[in-house]
């Protein structure tokens, strides 16, 4: 995740893209609009299937996605930005990138990256792909 919070923690300080929409937006339509703001670039071209809706500590809600895209480079993520008053309290406002790294992860890794309330979206994805794969 980006800005100045999140700037010097790497354990338990990583996020998938995610936003908020409507009752009245299509999940998956805002899925791919907030990935395009968050990442830059348009998500790729491909058949998308949902995983599950997931309540984070904080209460809210997440529906997440989860599609085979094999072109996609995360090293090529240009974020979006958002101002904030930096240093709290000083009067400033600063511009930070909403997203400041993206990369893939293999599962043992993405367990101590993720946010640990996103934890259960890789479970998720783990047992959707043993499904698939007949495990």
């Amino acid at each position: 995740m980006g800005g100045p919070f999140w700037s010097r923690k790497d354990q338990h300080a990583w996020s998938i893209p995610k936003g908020e929409f409507t009752d009245d937006e299509d999940a998956l339509d805002a899925a791919k609009r907030e990935f395009l703001e968050e990442i830059g670039s348009p998500p790729p071209s491909v058949d998308y299937e949902l995983l599950g809706v997931f309540r984070q500590p904080s209460g809210k809600l997440i529906t997440a996605f989860a599609a085979e895209a094999r072109e996609f480079q995360p090293d090529t993520i240009v974020s979006n930005t958002f101002p904030m008053e930096w240093p709290k309290g000083s009067g400033a406002i600063k511009e930070f990138p909403e997203i400041d790294d993206a990369r893939w992860f293999d599962e043992a890794t993405a367990r101590t990256k993720l946010v640990k309330g996103q934890l259960p979206i890789v479970d998720a994805l783990v047992s959707r792909l043993a499904l698939r794969d007949g495990h």
